[in-house]
């Protein structure tokens, strides 16, 4: 499965991940710069990597995430989880139209609800290969 996981790794870094990740990366350094919003730079740096290699990781609810998290949703799908999400559904309808890329095309739209509420997350190894959640 450890083998499956690295050949769809791979296959999604050269279709998709590299393009997705530097959204996320563009949307860090915004935060950065605004220093009031270094939080939520530091959750995109991690919705960044986990975008560029997302197959056998899962991202999870942490434990212990409180009002704090679901407020700083709010303000991140505001300001930027809606264009994170527009870009996710954009890069998956190509993906669909294609035979090979209907798989990619599922991780896309998994990867959506992460991009909404990336706070209170954490992203996770899993054991399950693609598709088992």
């Amino acid at each position: 499965m450890k083998v499956f996981n690295l050949l769809l790794n791979i296959l999604w870094l050269l279709f998709c991940g590299i393009w997705l990740s530097i959204g996320y990366l563009i949307a860090a350094l915004i935060c950065f710069i605004l220093i009031i919003t270094i939080p939520f730079g530091i959750a995109s740096l991690r919705i960044a990597g986990f975008v560029l290699w997302p197959f056998g990781r899962t991202a999870v609810e942490r434990p212990g995430a409180g009002t704090g998290s679901i407020v700083g949703n709010v303000i991140w799908v505001i300001f930027a989880g809606w264009w994170l999400a527009l870009e996710h559904l954009i890069t998956s309808i190509p993906l669909f139209l294609s035979i090979i890329g209907i798989p990619f095309g599922w991780a896309n739209l998994k990867l959506i609800p992460i991009s909404l509420m990336p706070l209170g997350r954490e992203i996770v190894r899993t054991d399950q290969g693609f598709g088992g959640r």
